[in-house]
């Protein structure tokens, strides 16, 4: 038994970025469905959440770099998930195996998928990484149907494929198993014709180009007040760099600005002067002060250096950015972040505009900052709101070189095709790319094949619809 818990474990494993071996995800969980047969509830629920901890503890080990405690804590967490869904599996397969074929193949598949919306949207502890559908970011095929599913949708379709295996090997080869890979495969091959249809439409006809700016500050220089001269040169320098490919819009990441962005008058005023001098609008992240609330901002300066609009982040970081729950209990807060102020979530879904100067009129586009992007709701409000395009900037550079960039790029990919609108990204360390409105990636900003930890910028293309 126990190593079917490790091999389940370890194809989850490798299915997800840095792997990205995503093919094996389709069969993750058949050594587990083999384990519990013939189980007690308690074994089967303990059997799923020992691999849930394992799968887990691999795909989210960069965590160690912030808090070694809080990883093992939110791996324990998120592993509930999986004992719950083994406690169904069991009912399912043990007790009604001979009946209801489709009732099997679907709801199993649907039970995982309504376990995973829980995950990702609780109060708080909400937390949709890693989900089951985004080992598939480059099966560009197969997840075109999230514009109308979402994640889940491709979540449903890869464990749909599990069940259905695992069903037709427990009975053999009877019609009943013919049955269950018909059925399977009938689905597959609606899903990838989806694809099909979908990857060979028109995209947006009219274009503009964007530089993104990956200035590639370590998170021992970033608050250090001896390095904010050095900090804001770096990007002032990038910045002249990549004008002179003449792009639409500059973007630099997350908190990119070494400082309180108008607080700090001086840094404030050589940034506004850059965009007057070069004549490009730049996008930039910062922190903000205003009647003593502090807030994770992104900020737009207009070509001719004037400030034309600000976005404060609305989903903000449980236990990094605040504290839930430490307005009715204070000792919460300086038992998490000391002596550290918290920061105050935004209250608008706020789209900027401005205008390319190919264009007659102005283009609409909004910011998901940090995590944001793995909230499918909020970048669908933005797009309600008008946006025509998003963009992510982050700073990934707390998880050193692992696989998080790459995890969190997946989630990008997702929420482009979901509004079917393109999606630049810019992170301070990296993966700093352009995304399609068909989840394809190109334009990376990288160095001798590395993407991760370096310096440089990068102007491409994105189409828009008009």
């Amino acid at each position: 038994m126990l190593w079917k818990i490790v091999l389940s474990g370890l194809f989850l494993i490798l299915s997800f970025p840095n792997f990205n071996l995503s093919y094996l995800a389709f069969i993750g969980f058949i050594p587990l469905f083999f384990a519990v047969e013939n189980k007690s509830p308690q074994k089967a629920f303990l059997i799923f959440f020992i691999t849930g901890f394992i799968f887990y503890l691999g795909t989210l080990y960069w965590l160690y770099h912030v808090t070694v405690i809080g990883l093992i804590i939110l791996c324990l967490y998120l592993a509930l998930y999986f004992g719950l869904f083994g406690l169904f599996t069991l009912h399912i397969t043990h007790y009604t195996l001979h009946k209801h074929i489709v009732f099997r193949l679907f709801f199993i598949s649907l039970a995982w998928v309504i376990l995973e919306y829980i995950q990702a949207n609780i109060p708080i502890m909400g937390f949709g990484w890693a989900l089951l559908g985004y080992s598939q970011y480059k099966n560009l095929l197969l997840i075109q149907i999230a514009d109308f599913s979402g994640v889940y949708g491709v979540s449903f379709v890869v464990m749909m494929v599990n069940v259905g295996i695992y069903m037709s090997l427990r009975v053999r080869l009877g019609r009943r198993s013919n049955l269950r890979l018909a059925i399977t495969i009938l689905v597959l091959i609606a899903t990838c014709a989806y694809g099909f249809f979908r990857l060979n439409e028109r995209q947006g006809t009219s274009s503009l180009r964007v530089s993104v700016i990956q200035g590639n500050i370590s998170q021992e220089l970033k608050w250090d007040p001896d390095a904010q001269d050095m900090i804001i040169e770096k990007y002032i320098s990038l910045t002249k760099m990549s004008a002179l490919d003449n792009p639409d819009l500059m973007v630099w990441p997350e908190t990119s600005f070494p400082g309180f962005f108008e607080t700090d008058k001086e840094m404030t005023d050589e940034v506004l002067n850059l965009a007057k001098e070069i004549k490009i609008p730049i996008l930039l992240g910062a922190n903000t002060e205003k009647y003593d609330k502090y807030f994770n901002s992104a900020v737009l300066i207009s070509s001719e250096g004037k400030i034309a609009g600000k976005y404060d982040k609305t989903h903000l970081v449980p236990f990094g950015e605040y504290v839930p729950f430490s307005n009715k209990f204070p000792a919460l807060h300086k038992l998490v972040l000391g002596e550290l102020g918290e920061f105050t979530p935004g209250k608008e879904f706020r789209a900027f505009s401005f205008q390319p100067s190919a264009f007659s009129t102005s283009v609409k586009f909004s910011v998901l900052i940090c995590f944001e992007d793995i909230f499918p709701e909020i970048s669908r409000k933005f797009v309600q709101n008008g946006a025509k395009f998003l963009v992510v900037v982050t700073n990934d550079a707390w998880y050193g070189k692992s696989g998080a960039p790459y995890q969190h790029a997946a989630c990008s990919v997702f929420r482009a095709i979901e509004n079917r609108i393109p999606i630049v990204r810019c992170a301070n360390t990296g993966y700093s790319c352009f995304i399609d409105s068909r989840g394809r990636i190109y334009g990376s900003v990288g160095e001798k094949k590395s993407l991760l930890f370096v310096t440089g910028y990068k102007t491409s293309y994105i189409k828009i619809e008009p």
